[in-house]
């Protein structure tokens, strides 16, 4: 991730902190609006990206290893270690989905 991409979700947290933080007035509309898409659209579009940043570590280790100048080794690693931790946390999500799917499931009705 770039700086300026780091600073810009750096501080869309920080806006989404002091709006958490802040007390809505008595019959003031709180707008729960996430987005135009569902959760859905949002999985598919981590998937995607982690797809990216496989494929951009793995181009990269392939370019480090036909010997091109401009790759270094630390770029490699750190691209590397990006689409493994992507990997893993699409992992775990995946693997949250499959436990609570199984509970409903499970439910007695």
């Amino acid at each position: 991730m770039s700086t300026p991409a780091i600073q810009a979700a750096l501080q869309q947290m920080q806006g989404l902190a002091t709006q958490a933080a802040a007390q809505p007035l008595k019959g003031e509309h709180v707008s729960t609006a996430v987005g135009q898409g569902g959760f859905g659209s949002e999985l598919q579009a981590s998937i995607q990206r982690i797809n990216r940043l496989q494929k951009a570590a793995d181009a990269k280790a392939m370019a480090f290893q036909a010997g091109e100048p401009s790759v270094e080794l630390n770029d490699v690693m750190v691209d590397m270690q990006k689409a493994s931790v992507a990997f893993q946390m699409g992992l775990q999500v995946r693997n949250r989905l499959v436990t609570a799917y199984r509970d409903v499931m499970n439910m007695q009705v």
